[in-house]
């Protein structure tokens, strides 16, 4: 009996390492637009926050393009041999990092301009590599939510098991700035930093990744039955039909959007904070300087944003009695609150404490979304992956309403409207009609 249970934990387990890792390398991929906005986009000029910024809009434009490929793949393959085929885009990703580091190292002076911005071509590399990236995320969250949502391991229910799954991938994220600070960069000053420092960790992480790849390959992770279309099936209905999950892809859109553009922006808004003369303090403290090494504020407002998630997903975890409805209610309101608190107060810890909120969100839209869609799961995740998208279009566009106002203060208002949409979604677009369930 336990080595039956064990067998039944093991599939999970490897799933869930896996979404670690998406997590990990998506927050990376977000705290480098820092320092490649003093690198890079050091004469970018009136247009540095909406340059920067397309490194995340790259990035979610492989959900917007591929997430329908990744259900296609799973309706074909299968859900293993999908998720090595995602390791393989995460490794082309990192390649392309790595080709993007050397051009900007060795050849400094290969670039181009437009309107009045100094571009390198590097940084347009580093841009495809930001969409390969989010290419292999995009097809590894198709595999893993319907997945986790669907596996049967007893005593749980889809909610609890997405909001473990994705509170271990919290800890990739929460990780992930003070890797980017402190091995990356090796805790230089941003002023300072270089981007020859990207090498050898890059390096490093492609070497880890291929080794992930392998293991996984010899792993056994079994199908789950009905949450798939088998090879000649047809669906009679189209996944648009189901109105609570079309209403559903629409609240994760604005959802990702909102969720993202905090993660990616708010660095930025403290530097911008630092340059007006209102440094973001912690407990007094305007720089956190440990062994000579500069953690930066930034940094830990991004992980503190990002633990947030950690925390709440570990604490929903164990409301089996409290529904996803109820939870997605409740965290809306107060992330509203909080939204609207940090911008009239230009106070930027409550920003930080949105990601505690966010930190549920994504499991209960998610179970909400495909509640009773049985084998139209897997073709609904692969449409669900791709409004995640919103990530990309609210980072770009809070970039460039900060560029048109001067500051990045005001443009948080995009996040209250954001959380509004997501409670209306919560109150009356989640609920299923009765002929939408199979």
């Amino acid at each position: 009996m336990k080595l039956k249970s064990e067998y039944r934990i093991l599939p999970y387990v490897v799933v869930t390492f896996i979404y670690f890792i998406v997590g990990f390398l998506t927050t990376v991929n977000e705290q480098l637009q820092a320092p490649l906005k003093f690198t890079f986009l050091s004469e970018a000029g009136a247009y540095k926050n909406t340059l920067t910024t397309l490194i995340s809009f790259f990035f979610f434009l492989g959900y917007l393009i591929n997430g329908t490929l990744g259900s296609r793949w799973v309706n074909t393959f299968g859900y293993k041999k999908t998720i090595i085929r995602g390791i393989f885009f995460i490794i082309a990703g990192l390649l392309m990092y790595l080709c993007a580091v050397e051009i900007g190292y060795r050849f400094p002076d290969f670039h181009f301009a437009a309107g009045g911005a100094v571009i390198p071509y590097g940084y347009i590399v580093f841009l495809l590599g930001s969409y390969l990236m989010g290419t292999s995320a995009a097809i590894i969250q198709v595999v893993v939510n319907p997945y986790v949502a669907s596996y049967d391991l007893p005593g749980t229910q889809p909610v609890q098991r997405l909001s473990i799954t994705t509170g271990i991938n919290s800890i990739g994220t929460t990780s992930a700035p003070f890797f980017v600070t402190l091995v990356m960069f090796r805790g230089i000053s941003i002023d300072n930093i270089e981007i020859k420092q990207l090498i050898t960790p890059l390096v490093l992480l492609i070497l880890c990744i291929a080794a992930v790849a392998v293991l996984v390959r010899k792993l056994d992770i079994p199908d789950i039955a009905h949450t798939r279309a088998t090879v000649g099936e047809k669906l009679e209905k189209s996944i648009w039909s189901f109105r609570h999950f079309a209403l559903g892809v629409i609240a994760i859109f604005f959802y990702v959007g909102t969720e993202v553009a905090i993660g990616a922006n708010i660095n930025l808004y403290a530097f911008e904070l630092e340059e007006l003369g209102n440094p973001v303090s912690f407990f007094g403290k305007t720089d956190i300087i440990i062994g000579g090494m500069d953690l930066g504020i930034h940094a830990l407002l991004s992980t503190l944003y990002w633990g947030g998630f950690l925390v709440g997903r570990v604490i929903s975890s164990f409301l089996s009695r409290v529904s996803a409805r109820q939870q997605l209610i409740t965290t809306t309101i107060i992330a509203a609150v909080f939204a609207v608190i940090a911008m009239v107060f230009q106070n930027i810890w409550f920003l930080v404490a949105i990601g505690l909120l966010h930190s549920s969100m994504w499991s209960c839209i998610y179970s909400l979304s495909i509640k009773g869609l049985k084998q139209y799961t897997s073709k609904a995740s692969g449409v669900f992956i791709s409004a995640v998208f919103g990530g990309a279009v609210f980072t770009l566009l809070q970039g460039a309403l900060a560029d048109l106002f001067g500051s990045w203060r005001w443009t948080w208002c995009l996040t209250l409207v954001c959380e509004l949409l997501i409670l209306l979604y919560a109150l009356i677009g989640s609920q299923p009609r009765e002929k939408d369930m199979i």
